[in-house]
């Protein structure tokens, strides 16, 4: 519970000192890391969502989420996955989206370590494994709430 109250106190600085942030608080799981996902705009509450991403690999290249941490982000035109967001300063990484898709497990994934938002979560294609549902409406919502240029701020 200490860790808990420390990173309450670090989320709250950063929404104090930094008023454009989207918060990620992730559970880690064997097969995806899920996350409650808060986006703040001038300091208010904008929206909230959730996330899937891989599982923790040692934030090894295409097989892992990236570390928690905080990182900046920018809208991007990637011209594999179109309008997104881009994550910027990741050690070790580059090229980390966050962008639409569902799957992080099995046969069709859509993620090499990208962040993909989603409104809830569920076994879509019924392999036994979660996924991100509504991936589109979930990335819609984030353009229309927050900013072209924020903090994303990554913790469990």
């Amino acid at each position: 519970m200490i860790a808990d109250r420390i990173n309450q106190q670090v989320i709250n600085t950063a929404l104090n000192t930094i008023k454009d942030t989207l918060i990620l608080k992730r559970t880690y799981n064997a097969d995806s890391t899920t996350s409650s996902m808060s986006g703040f705009k001038n300091g208010t509450k904008v929206i909230s969502q959730y996330a899937i991403e891989l599982p923790w690999r040692d934030n090894k290249n295409k097989v892992s989420c990236i570390p928690e941490g905080v990182y900046d982000c920018i809208i991007w035109n990637s011209p594999s996955k179109g309008k997104c967001f881009k994550v910027l300063n990741v050690p070790g990484r580059d090229s980390i989206l966050i962008h639409k898709g569902n799957y992080v497990f099995g046969i069709k994934i859509d993620s090499l370590g990208c962040i993909l938002p989603a409104m809830l979560f569920a076994d879509v294609n019924a392999d036994g494994h979660i996924d991100g549902v509504s991936s589109g409406l979930a990335m819609d919502e984030l353009f229309s709430s927050m900013p072209d240029k924020f903090k994303l701020i990554i913790y469990s």
